[in-house]
């Protein structure tokens, strides 16, 4: 899906790691969330509450889920971080997502 209609978006942006990571959260008519949000070069981690479906739509990426190795990814790609756990994410090259937060 590219565009998303009927949509709620909170205007304050979510500002992570000196403002290398943003996003803005878009919720939806049943309740469910997710964030739109760019990347910056660096080297990341992430904790996660809920289940997350990260989308990776452009950049040069590199991300390590837990138990496993570092893989690259070829975007567009989908990865999938299990809910109360974390990933190491290398940006590479400036990065564009959507997250999909799964309760």
């Amino acid at each position: 899906m590219s565009k998303f209609e009927n949509v709620t978006i909170t205007k304050e942006a979510n500002i992570y790691y000196d403002g290398k990571v943003t996003s803005r959260t878009v919720e939806f008519l049943d309740g469910s969330i997710k964030s739109l949000g760019i990347m910056l070069p660096g080297e990341y981690t992430f904790n996660t509450a809920d289940k997350e479906i990260m989308e990776i739509m452009s950049g040069d990426v590199e991300v390590k889920l837990p138990g496993e190795e570092w893989r690259t990814l070829v975007t567009p790609e989908i990865f999938t971080v299990p809910a109360n756990s974390s990933f190491e994410i290398k940006i590479k090259s400036v990065t564009d997502y959507c997250c999909s937060y799964i309760k």
